[in-house]
């Protein structure tokens, strides 16, 4: 019988325990990190950074079609059914302005695609959407840059650096240019040693406190920035107000639920009209993420008519 895991959205590709026998088919390497757990199941050594890659490169080819996926040494490697419900939460919320169908023409910002390109993968895939995707480092838009023209998506996916560092839309939103939503995964710590703690409290959480090894990789701009996620998603909230006709909804991931209360602060400040929580569940893991937009829903609904 198939366990299940935790509350994923119920289109995500992930409800059910990893399947080694179907994975190795499509990623043979992956066989090669297979290992018994003490209860007797599958499974990969988690502190192996290796193995998460290849499990990350057998999901991708399992569920997604992208048969050529990797990244350079010391960059984030993302947990993908985490990804994969933060993606179909957003298709929930654009499906809101369509009459409750999601729509299959949207175009989409990534905010930091970084070297992974996780969410213009699953988001194409699985939905047909256009992606944008910036980042203000070179070497993380050199490997999306590859992953995108090894899989064939150039005319689906395409790249933008953000030359200005303290800029997030400025510089990668072209005048005239229309988005139905933008999406980001904020660098969620204030320093390289608050990343560092935090990657130790989740070893200490898997029995893993005496192998020092970071097993999902990431460096700043991905995992840590000056004044952390609530700084980073207060510059977002403020410089979005200069977009307001150009995005219908803008959006960020939130770690802390107790991060909430200054970001709701920083969004009436803008005049956001609405704004909206989507809670989300994998295991033991709590998340969420935001969206705002300054657009009422009128004006919403006639964005998607005109565009359908």
């Amino acid at each position: 019988m198939t366990r299940q895991k935790g509350e994923l959205h119920p289109r995500n590709r992930h409800h059910s325990r990893y399947d080694f026998a179907s994975l190795t088919r499509d990623c043979p390497a992956l066989a090669g990190f297979i290992i018994t757990s003490p209860r007797g199941d599958e499974t990969i050594d988690f502190a192996n950074p290796q193995a998460v890659k290849t499990l990350n490169q057998a999901l991708l080819a399992h569920f997604y079609g992208v048969t050529h996926w990797d990244i350079p040494e010391g960059f984030l490697c993302p947990p993908v059914p985490g990804r994969a419900d933060y993606v179909h939460h957003l298709a929930d919320l654009l499906a809101d302005d369509n009459q409750g169908v999601v729509p299959r023409d949207a175009s989409v910002l990534d905010i930091g695609v970084g070297a992974n390109c996780i969410y213009p993968l699953i988001g194409n895939h699985d939905y047909g959407w256009r992606f944008t995707g910036s980042d203000v480092n070179a070497e993380a838009l050199k490997s999306a840059t590859a992953i995108i023209e090894a899989n064939g998506l150039q005319s689906r996916i395409r790249l933008r650096r953000q030359k200005t560092p303290e800029a997030i839309f400025a510089g990668i939103i072209h005048k005239n240019e229309q988005f139905d939503a933008t999406l980001c995964n904020p660098p969620f710590h204030d320093s390289a040693a608050g990343a560092q703690a935090g990657n130790e409290r989740k070893r200490r959480n898997l029995g893993l406190a005496d192998q020092p090894v970071l097993n999902f990789g990431g460096q700043e701009g991905e995992l840590w920035c000056n004044g952390g996620e609530v700084a980073f998603i207060t510059r977002m909230i403020a410089e979005s107000k200069d977009y307001a006709r150009q995005v219908v909804w803008f959006s960020s991931l939130v770690s802390r639920g107790d991060n909430l209360p200054p970001l709701y602060r920083a969004l009436e400040q803008a005049g956001a009209v609405k704004v909206v929580k989507k809670e989300m569940s994998q295991g033991q893991k709590q998340s969420r993420f935001i969206a705002w937009t300054f657009l009422d829903a009128p004006a919403r609904q006639r964005r998607r008519q005109k565009k359908a």
